[in-house]
């Protein structure tokens, strides 16, 4: 009987190791690698200085948020800056570092970028400044346009940290810097 009984013992045990194995792949806690928030912003920061270096951009003066958001105004707004809560309204082109056009509500620069598709409608961008709503704009957005007035023209550069981080979306790679270039409209 004791024979029979360490024999069943150590099937349990072999059938339990087995299972457990087998789950450790879809064990819904283990959701990889940790995001390198800090490892990210500092290598961005790097590729925003460069970047910087040798951008053609004109500007009225930068502005280096200490998030590593950097705001170049080309043109100052006349109205005052947007807080938290604020309904924004502007025109964009969104770029990687290297020029690539991932992004706009500008027809003829979609066109000129292939990527209109029929039935895209173009009309001012508008999101809550500071949501964090799904579907909302990247909190590098809301970081930037906080520091212009409403009717600037100007570029923000979005470290990856506050843009899509290590996701990729459409056009756009993982851990990309992003540059939108923005006509502030309005906002209510």
């Amino acid at each position: 009987m004791n024979k029979l009984r360490q024999i069943f013992w150590s099937i349990l045990v072999v059938l339990v190791l087995g299972i457990l194995a087998s789950c450790e792949s879809s064990n819904p806690f283990d959701r990889g690698p940790v995001y390198d928030f800090e490892g990210n912003l500092k290598q961005d920061s790097v590729k925003i200085a460069e970047f910087l270096e040798t951008a053609e951009y004109d500007s009225l003066y930068r502005i280096h948020d200490e998030t590593g958001v950097v705001v170049i105004v080309q043109e100052e707004g006349n109205a005052s800056r947007p807080t938290g809560g604020n309904v924004v309204y502007l025109d964009y082109v969104g770029k990687l570092l290297d020029g690539t056009v991932f992004d706009t509500n500008i027809e003829a620069v979609a066109k000129e970028n292939d990527l209109h598709e029929e039935g895209d409608e173009y009309r001012p961008f508008q999101f809550v400044v500071d949501s964090q709503t799904t579907g909302a704009a990247i909190r590098g957005f809301s970081i930037g346009i906080k520091k212009l007035r409403s009717g600037a023209k100007g570029v923000i550069i979005v470290p990856s940290p506050y843009a899509y981080q290590d996701s990729e979306r459409g056009l756009i790679p993982a851990n990309s810097v992003l540059v939108f270039e923005i006509d502030f409209l309005g906002m209510d």
